[in-house]
């Protein structure tokens, strides 16, 4: 089981963050990434969210880095680490805009990527953006079609119900057709979508007993099963139980573990990034 990490500070859940990211500079957010890349850890995440009303704020929060441009500037100051996008909300983009950006980005960081996606979930933003919320697991699929003919081909074309395009010229594009894409989700429907149009099922809010249920019920699929555990590890101050956490996490057929931590600075997050790689040698 690979191990990646929910990235701190760039985005900030009520009570669910250290004191310290809500000062965090982007120097924190990168020596974390770099020490994550050093240490050998395989992905990191940022999430999307364009315009968070601010009823919404109160339970979600406001603060959401863009994943694109923090991304970009990562891949200039790492040399292995994958970048996760957890999730990039489908709907608010065309997919030629995702093939465009996110194939640059691609070639920014040398076949890094991970595309994590979701039908997007907040309805007030959904419409804000003018997007179609009632139609949008339909558009998603489309959508995931319409980027599968797309990834490394400069000339792409496609035909489906909702997107359609050729003729047209996408340059840079992916320097790979088989970029992964994981998708996000809570329930039966997204590891469904997984299976028929995906790399990888990365669920959230999902306990990994109650994701195990699902995949055993979906025949065991060849994904990457990427999970994330109910509470944040504490390696320096429980290591038997952050231990535990992992070993719970592989017994219900996790490929990649997506990791949040107990920290109190950038730099216990870093000595909780070496302790738990100490732990696993």
């Amino acid at each position: 089981m690979r191990l990646g990490i929910v990235t701190p500070a760039l985005t900030m859940l009520p009570n669910a963050h250290a004191n310290w990211e809500q000062d965090a500079t982007w120097a924190d957010i990168v020596a974390i990434a770099q020490a994550a890349d050093r240490l050998g850890y395989d992905h990191l995440t940022c999430s999307e969210h364009i315009a968070v009303p601010t009823p919404d704020a109160a339970v979600r929060g406001g603060r959401y880095w863009d994943p694109l441009a923090t991304f970009g500037y990562l891949a200039a100051v790492t040399t292995k680490i994958r970048f996760v996008t957890y999730v990039l909300v489908l709907g608010y983009h065309h997919p030629l805009e995702i093939a465009k950006r996110y194939g640059t980005l691609d070639q920014v960081a040398a076949g890094r990527l991970v595309l994590g996606v979701g039908v997007g979930t907040l309805e007030a933003e959904v419409e804000l953006i003018g997007a179609a919320f009632a139609s949008r697991g339909e558009r998603a699929d489309d959508a995931l079609r319409a980027l599968r003919a797309s990834w490394g081909i400069t000339r792409p074309e496609y035909r489906g119900p909702h997107y359609a395009f050729g003729d047209v010229v996408v340059e840079p594009t992916s320097p790979r057709r088989d970029v992964p894409i994981w998708v996000g989700g809570q329930g039966a429907r997204s590891l469904r979508r997984a299976v028929e149009l995906g790399d990888g099922w990365a669920p959230f809010g999902l306990k990994p007993a109650a994701a195990q249920t699902l995949l055993a019920d979906a025949g065991s699929p060849a994904l990457d099963v990427a999970l994330q555990p109910p509470r944040p590890v504490d390696p320096i101050g429980d290591a038997g139980r952050a231990a535990d956490t992992l070993t719970e996490l592989e017994q219900a057929d996790a490929t990649h573990a997506t990791l949040r931590f107990v920290h109190h600075s950038a730099r216990h997050y870093v000595e909780q990034l070496e302790a738990l790689i100490a732990l696993r040698r």
